[in-house]
């Protein structure tokens, strides 16, 4: 790492803002290309909210900022992550805790067996029973119409008593919002299933980094190219960097806060830790979701989202174990962008801005207002250097 005597000295070709998926994929991808990179990350660590760390007290390895689950079905990003280390197959499983029960999310034969005492058998029989559930909707003509929010996605998919039950609850804690105040976008990333399948994921690569992503991340900067700087805001030397091309990652409305405008809406992640000694595992799976406000056998406010403990990821071995207890709040590092007609149009403003910053790209989840999953952030970083490149063309082609 490098001073800021050290950087300012230099002129650079790509200066890129963050060093998480994004930001990491383009530095490396232009190093490849033998043109000179300057990240500049804020935190003090490298890999965004992808950092992980092993834990003192349990030997465990952790993420500091969440659960995160690496799946995809494009070859291309599959073969570029493959080149940072060594991936190890890794199906994630979700349980549900609801009505006192475990129950695989997402919604499964065995979920609605489970919550309503049924015995649906197969995929026939599920169909049947989705089908006398699920809400359809019309437009002023009486022709179908499709679901304009969060609330008549689920409705449309699962019906009444699901979505009360699981849906509308935990969207509720997640989002602090009602469903039908959220866009469509929201509640239609999460599928449901006609089968006994209790995978959260069903694309064709899943895995997780047997060193972490941390390592992948660090091996992806690992070049004599690509200049690194942590524990640097962008905002206070950005008059005195020196490059040809500049890449922000942040938050859009941060970059034009000098403009006074309303800030974009975004869900951030509270983490309360916790460790029990001598104890194989806290809960049954990895992940365990908590949607209801209320436990049912304790009778105890449930104001957590989820718990996450990190030794049933690659099965980590240690004689304690550790877990995260996740809270949503509106304070804190931006994760999730609200996706409501309010931020939507907003945001349009702050993109026009965007397109009217020569020499300057916006890329990433933070500064497109928009979720991204993995996969999703790295592929977007690659076709963007694809397209300043003049790359374009062989990547489609590939």
């Amino acid at each position: 790492m490098k001073d800021y005597d050290d950087v300012l000295d230099q002129t650079y070709d790509n200066c890129i803002i963050g060093s998480g998926l994004s930001g990491s994929t383009i530095a490396q991808q232009y190093a490849s290309l033998h043109q000179t990179c300057l990240v500049i990350e804020k935190r003090s660590h490298i890999g965004g909210n992808c950092y992980d760390y092993i834990d003192d007290e349990t030997s465990i390895r952790v993420s500091l900022y969440g659960a995160h689950l690496f799946h995809t079905n494009n070859e291309r990003v599959w073969e570029y992550v493959n080149q940072f280390g060594e991936w190890v197959d890794y199906e994630h499983r979700v349980l549900g805790k609801v009505e006192g029960r475990y129950v695989p999310i997402p919604v499964n034969i065995d979920t609605v067996n489970s919550l309503f005492d049924l015995n649906i058998r197969n995929e026939d029989e599920m169909n049947e029973w989705l089908a006398k559930e699920q809400v359809t909707f019309t437009d002023a003509n009486g022709e179908l119409r499709e679901a304009q929010n969060s609330e008549e996605v689920a409705l449309a998919r699962v019906g009444p008593r699901l979505y009360e039950l699981i849906f509308r609850p935990y969207t509720l804690k997640q989002w602090a919002k009602e469903p039908s105040d959220l866009g469509p976008e929201v509640l239609s990333r999460i599928p449901v299933r006609n089968n006994r399948d209790g995978r959260y994921f069903s694309d064709k690569y899943q895995a997780l980094p047997k060193e972490g992503y941390t390592s992948i991340i660090r091996n992806m900067l690992d070049s004599p190219l690509i200049t690194v700087v942590t524990d640097t805001d962008y905002f206070h030397v950005k008059d005195r960097i020196r490059c040809t091309r500049l890449y922000y990652t942040g938050p859009i409305d941060a970059y034009f806060n000098h403009l006074g405008w309303p800030k974009l809406e975004y869900r951030s992640l509270s983490f309360e830790r916790a460790v029990k000694h001598n104890t194989q595992y806290f809960q049954p799976t990895g992940v365990v979701n908590h949607p209801q406000h209320r436990d049912r056998e304790s009778g105890q406010e449930v104001d957590y989202t989820r718990i996450v403990e990190y030794k049933h990821f690659l099965n980590q071995t240690s004689d304690h174990t550790v877990y995260f207890i996740e809270r949503s709040t509106d304070k804190g590092e931006p994760y999730y962008p609200v996706p409501n007609e309010k931020n939507k149009e907003l945001f349009k403003r702050y993109q026009e801005m965007a397109s009217k910053e020569e020499g300057v790209r916006f890329v990433g989840r933070l500064a497109n207002y928009k979720y991204f999953n993995m996969d999703e952030a790295i592929l977007n970083a690659l076709e963007v250097v694809d397209e300043d490149t003049g790359r374009r063309e062989q990547a489609v082609n590939r």
